[in-house]
């Protein structure tokens, strides 16, 4: 009998547990309601809300450090990396390096805070007629230590751009991937999906840069009963994280897991994934460790101690080149078309590339 590839299990709490090179991850599922003229929700806050500190879940749903409308204000980061995917809904996002975006179902922001920014991700309510449900990962990942000052990157994954693979097994039950980061072996024995799953190439100074880093991010949604195999890593060393966070249970390598949990893998190894009675849905994140010492203070991530007192002191002084807006939580209108306008002023909307020549 082949070794169990099941290492570790672990509650799916807030925030998740992580493995290096990733330093945390979360899960927002907020059940918004209709919004008011100001884009927040349609309610009253005060009652059981701390406004400003609010993680209650009250009625579903939190206001986080928003006063007016849900989500975060302008806070500052440095040296490590945010992988935000926005599985339903809008985030109005906001920078020091006088970056915006508007982005939601399924596109995903990838945004390296090397040396220093100030970033702002709000929540806006645009539906007065209708609940504003929001829905979203934000997953940090870290950079070596050569490549926590590099200059900060914002870069938009627009949904439509995403790599996909949609499997079907032996009983024609689906299995779909989308391919965020790190390279998806494929069956040679699949047709038109032999090969490799390429994604879309991750910021410069990232870990996922490097080519022997094997980091992948990967969301996979199976049907009732599906059967797919993850296959192997393909890196020595690497560790693999599998969050089951949506149906009702999962065979993993034939142990069978009921409820959400966090299972760490044996990355090794292909695995066989049997999906139970309810459609499942899965985080998977892997990489090769960083294996550096981890120094945290809030959001800061560096390799020592001294390097945070650092960068608070390099905040104090310089607010990592100061906050362009009118205010601290910007929202980009009523509008609900999602854009990027990046920081040499160069503007994408994803439905106009799109558009026939």
């Amino acid at each position: 009998m082949s070794a169990d590839p099941v290492l570790k299990l672990h509650p799916l709490g807030f925030p998740w547990p992580t493995i290096d090179p990733f330093l945390f991850c979360v899960h927002h599922d907020d059940a918004y309601p209709q919004g008011n003229a100001q884009m927040g929700p349609d309610a009253k806050l005060l009652a059981g809300r701390d406004i400003g500190q609010d993680f209650s879940r009250k009625d579903g749903w939190s206001m986080y450090h928003g006063e007016e409308v849900p989500g975060f204000p302008g806070h500052p980061h440095r040296g490590f990396e945010t992988v935000t995917i926005v599985r339903q809904g809008l985030i109005d996002h906001s920078d020091s390096l006088g970056a915006a975006a508007r982005f939601g179902g399924g596109d995903v922001q990838w945004l390296t805070a090397g040396a220093g920014i100030v970033h702002s991700e709000m929540f806006p309510l645009l539906k007065s007629d209708a609940p504003n449900p929001l829905e979203l990962f934000q997953i940090w990942l870290n950079l070596p230590a050569r490549s926590k000052m590099a200059a900060p990157h914002f870069t938009m994954f627009w949904a439509e751009d995403i790599p996909r693979l949609r499997a079907l097994d032996t009983n024609g039950r689906e299995t779909e991937l989308a391919c965020i980061a790190g390279r998806l072996p494929l069956d040679a024995g699949t047709g038109p999906n032999a090969g490799e799953l390429q994604p879309l190439a991750p910021p410069p100074a990232s870990w996922a840069a490097q080519d022997d880093s094997d980091v992948a991010i990967w969301t996979v949604r199976m049907a009732p009963g599906a059967r797919w195999t993850l296959p192997a890593a393909a890196g020595q060393g690497t560790r693999r994280m599998l969050y089951f966070f949506q149906g009702a249970s999962v065979q993993v390598g034939g142990r069978r897991i009921d409820g959400h949990a966090a299972v760490e893998l044996d990355a090794g190894a292909d695995v066989e994934l049997v999906n139970g009675d309810a459609a499942g849905e899965f985080l998977v994140l892997q990489g090769r460790p960083i294996a550096e010492p981890v120094a945290q203070y809030g959001p800061f991530v560096m390799n020592t101690q001294a390097e945070i007192a650092q960068a608070m002191a390099d905040y104090r002084r310089t607010q990592f080149g100061g906050w362009p807006w009118p205010h601290g939580a910007p929202v980009h209108g009523r509008d609900p078309a999602r854009f990027a306008r990046h920081p040499d002023g160069r503007e994408e909307r994803p439905e106009d590339l799109r558009q026939p020549a």
